[in-house]
């Protein structure tokens, strides 16, 4: 079965769950009218009881329609009629009775048992009534054949199984129909991943019907594809601001070196300026390939340490550091006691990526304010500056990697555009969330909300 496709499956259940149903009828039908039959045979024979009960046997045959027998309480035959036929014709063949006839019951004043046998010879049966009358020991056997019982139920199953063939043929035909008119959407998708695996991310299922199960799975397709593309230009924009911002770097050293391949090593001024810019801009892309090892780790789900972090005191540390950095800017801090289970250096960073991202994006001794609330069972931190803002654009997209809300591509206009998606990245990872708010007054202020421990 599994071998079998999904088309071929549906249509041999179909047709076996009918042609199960049809026997059942067929098999119901039967039985039903051979009940019937026989009942209204022995209702005959019951009938013809009355009228042998009066026959003379001794001077005329008996019923012309059944064969009679009277036996002796020993089992001596002591009357039988032979089977009637008609004048000129071959006798047929006499019912096989059994020598002994038991298992009679009472049926009124009588003891009766009605019970089918074979014809001597050929392939014909017999009904057959035997009964020991009241008043009376002998046993009178009248015996009816059932040829026209036999013959109507051959003819009703000759059409049962004709009519059981022509419905599960119709059925078959139709179901085939209605089978690849309802598979002909999946054959859709399936063109449709076949063009994706290709490598046209483009394509798309055409108008799923969200009424059917089909319908639902083609949608879902296209929601999946529509991600898929998303995450694709994504990538191919990381890796290209990746290399921009490494081949920078790389070409200052190379620079570098060809300075020092130039004679720089017999002139002290020039071997210095080439040595600390060559380590200079190492350390740049170390810095830079630390941040995108950081981020692909926490892509991969890899767990972080979890122990618990006072973030009171990791804030003030945060904040002692920012004024060393930047002793003109003014930083209001208001914090209550929160306890979080984490990183304690990941979150450190960052704090320190905000603060960073801050002293960037506004113009120098710009005041900042830090708060910390307990709200909700989470420890709720937000860092407010009231420099030019973010518009509705940057807003949505200031948390992606490599993005800048200057669009030049100056390192003094705020790095190379990983710190934010950083301090998204592992707060994520630590089953918090990281947004973004206009500040009253003007100004950006980014909230992260952490799960207290």
């Amino acid at each position: 079965m599994r071998r079998l496709s999904l088309r071929a499956r549906l249509l041999l259940g179909v047709v076996l769950l009918a042609a199960l149903g049809l026997i059942a009828a067929d098999v119901a039908t039967y039985s039903s009218l051979h009940s019937f039959l026989l009942q209204r045979v022995d209702n005959t024979l019951d009938a013809d009881h009355v009228a042998a009960e009066h026959q003379d046997f001794e001077h005329g045959p008996g019923q012309p329609n059944e064969y009679v027998q009277i036996r002796s309480p020993n089992g001596t035959v002591l009357y039988s009629s032979g089977v009637p036929h008609f004048p000129g014709t071959r006798a047929p063949s006499g019912p096989r009775l059994p020598s002994t006839v038991t298992g009679l019951q009472r049926h009124g004043p009588d003891l009766v048992r009605y019970f089918t046998v074979p014809a001597e010879t050929g392939g014909g049966r017999y009904r057959v009534r035997a009964s020991v009358d009241a008043g009376s020991s002998n046993l009178l056997i009248i015996a009816s054949s059932l040829g026209d019982v036999d013959s109507t139920l051959h003819r009703l199953t000759l059409v049962e199984l004709l009519a059981t063939a022509a419905v599960l043929a119709a059925l078959a035909a139709l179901g085939l129909w209605v089978v690849h008119l309802g598979l002909r959407p999946l054959r859709e998708i399936e063109l449709t991943a076949e063009a994706i695996t290709a490598g046209d991310l483009s394509r798309r299922v055409e108008h799923p019907d969200p009424r059917t199960e089909v319908g639902r799975v083609g949608s879902a397709l296209n929601t999946m594809l529509d991600r898929i593309e998303a995450s694709d230009r994504r990538l191919r924009r990381f890796i290209a601001d990746a290399s921009h911002e490494l081949r920078t770097p790389l070409a200052a050293v190379r620079v570098y070196a060809e300075l020092f391949g130039r004679g720089a090593a017999s002139r002290p001024e020039d071997l210095e300026r080439s040595m600390s810019g060559i380590t200079r801009e190492s350390e740049r892309m170390s810095l830079l390939v630390d941040d995108l090892l950081l981020l692909a780790r926490l892509d991969e789900g890899r767990p972080i340490e979890r122990k618990p972090v006072d973030l009171a005191q990791l804030v003030g540390e945060a904040v002692d550091a920012a004024r060393v950095v930047e002793p003109d800017r003014s930083i209001e801090v208001s914090v209550e006691p929160a306890t979080v289970t984490g990183d304690e250096a990941r979150l450190r960073q960052v704090l320190d990526n905000l603060f960073a991202n801050a002293r960037s994006h506004t113009p120098p001794g710009t005041p900042v304010s830090v708060d910390l609330q307990r709200v909700d069972g989470h420890a709720k931190l937000s860092i407010a500056d009231h420099g030019p803002g973010l518009s509705e654009d940057q807003a949505t997209r200031v948390f992606e990697r490599f993005y800048r809300a200057d669009t030049s591509r100056s390192r003094a206009s705020g790095g190379v555009g990983l710190g934010l998606s950083i301090v998204a990245a592992v707060i994520e990872a630590h089953g918090g969330t990281a947004e973004v708010a206009p500040t009253p007054g003007g100004g950006a202020t980014f909230v992260i909300t952490l799960p207290l421990a």
